[in-house]
């Protein structure tokens, strides 16, 4: 069942290797060409491309910022090819340029696949079926985005 699961976190975590490797996480079935196809989607290709070594690059502390490491977390979730997809804050430690990247790369990620986003920031949702507002760890409101928005209950006022 685990395999079926990917979770991107606030905080990644990077481990010591390649970039490649990063991504691929012990897959070594999946080829290079594939990973790059992956990176291209979630917009981590263009960093990596310009890194000195690219994909071989040797990752290191400061090697690459906040926003990239999300955007090398956001490749590795989608390399698993997993059912289902959670992104736990995943866009709240990165500037608004990287978010932007990182919108796409959601809306890449979560194509085909169910997908649990928890977010404080609302930009994160903009693509979603459907919104759960909790409140003190009761569900407040729920239903499509655009519904909640008419209703102007308190996710309209968030």
């Amino acid at each position: 069942m685990r395999r079926q699961i990917a979770l991107v976190q606030q905080d990644v975590f990077l481990f010591s290797g390649s970039i490649l490797d990063n991504i691929r996480l012990g897959n070594s079935q999946m080829g290079q060409e594939e990973i790059e196809s992956i990176s291209q989607a979630v917009s981590s290709h263009n960093f990596i491309s310009n890194l000195p070594f690219k994909y071989e690059q040797e990752l290191n502390e400061g090697d690459v910022s906040s926003g990239q490491r999300q955007l090398l977390s956001f490749a590795r979730a989608l390399a698993a090819e997993p059912k289902i997809l959670v992104l736990d804050e995943a866009t709240s430690n990165v500037d608004l340029e990287t978010e932007r990247q990182i919108q796409n790369g959601i809306k890449e990620m979560t194509r085909g696949r169910t997908s649990i986003i928890i977010a404080h920031r609302l930009s994160t949702l903009m693509h979603v079926d459907k919104v759960m507002v909790l409140r003190e760890g009761e569900v407040v409101e729920f239903g499509k985005r655009k519904e909640l928005l008419q209703r102007k209950g308190i996710f309209y006022k968030l």
